[in-house]
């Protein structure tokens, strides 16, 4: 017996795969939604000791212990964990140099140079305005109960 040609089409189609959909765009990240990714990196780069390490390896590369001696008060496993982070984030290079004792020289990577303009910026609002922070943050002082 013979199927009517609709039954046939009907038949066919049933069993071809639909055309696959292109996939759908991610929406852009949202650092505003705590589950955002942007969070762990906006958290590195607003640390102060980033914004140091950076400030001075855009200007040049430096050992370790160059960059301890250049920053006051950092100590060396901040600095050892911030160089790590970085690293790791892809803003720093590390290279081990073979030399008695080997010493390792840590430089900015492209990834981190663009960041450098943004670091630089920060630096220089903290000095041009530290003096109003600080005359703001006596007046708080003074006018809260205590």
């Amino acid at each position: 017996m013979l199927r009517p040609e609709g039954a046939v089409k009907k038949a066919l189609s049933s069993r071809l795969v639909s055309a696959a959909k292109p996939p759908a765009s991610k929406p852009p990240p949202n650092p505003y939604d705590s589950r955002c990714p942007t969070r762990v990196v906006l958290d590195r780069i607003a640390d102060k000791w980033t914004v140091l390490v950076l400030g001075l390896l855009c200007k040049r590369p430096l050992r370790f212990n160059q960059l301890r001696r250049e920053i006051d008060g950092l100590t060396q496993k901040m600095l050892s964990q911030t160089l790590k982070a970085l690293e790791r984030d892809g803003l720093v290079a590390r290279k081990v140099i073979p030399t008695a004792p080997v010493s390792v020289e840590y430089s900015i990577t492209p990834l981190g140079a663009t960041l450098s303009a943004t670091v630089d910026e920060l630096q220089r609002w903290a000095r041009d305005h530290i003096g109003e922070v600080l005359e703001a943050q006596r007046r708080y002082d003074c006018a809260a109960p205590g």
